[in-house]
């Protein structure tokens, strides 16, 4: 069993979509960042890297390299997905948390969950996506950002289910 843990947080700007965890919210404002700026799926991402002991996201996907520019967070996820193929290791669980004022997001866990699931290749009810707000105190209730945690199990793949 290996134990990952993610986070990442980015500014709000105007101008910009707000991706989480693959799904465009309606709201006035999105994330800055060099790719979609997906702090959830980046979370994500860092938590099963972490689980593997593959250091983070920026070691893959460094935002100084302009092949990276606009990228869909989900994109990157496919990249690590194929990570863990590589080193016999599946997913046990996956558990993340949203820090936003606002939008609330009450209605598009389910979707997220579901998005994250589906490219983890995963059954939805390992992936667990929770919101909370920051009662207005700090950067993120002031609504000058948003950030995600993540933190996921992984075991190895038992070999009568590895694929040749």
């Amino acid at each position: 069993m290996r134990v990952g843990i993610g986070y990442d947080i980015h500014q709000l700007r105007e101008g910009r979509p707000l991706i989480l965890g693959g799904v465009r919210i309606p709201h006035t404002h999105g994330l800055e960042g060099h790719s979609d700026a997906d702090v959830l799926t980046h979370a994500v991402c860092d938590a099963l890297l972490g689980a593997m002991g593959e250091g983070d996201l920026g070691r893959y996907y460094p935002s100084s390299d302009p092949q990276w520019k606009d990228m869909n967070s989900l994109d990157m996820l496919e990249g690590v997905c194929a990570k863990l193929a590589e080193r016999g290791l599946r997913l046990v669980n996956l558990d993340t948390v949203v820090v936003a004022q606002a939008p609330r997001l009450g209605k598009y866990l389910v979707e997220m969950s579901a998005r994250l699931a589906g490219v983890l290749r995963a059954d939805p009810s390992l992936v667990n996506v929770k919101f909370k707000s920051h009662d207005s105190l700090g950067a993120l209730g002031r609504q000058e950002g948003i950030a995600a945690q993540a933190v996921c199990l992984l075991a190895s793949v038992p070999s009568d289910e590895k694929t040749v």
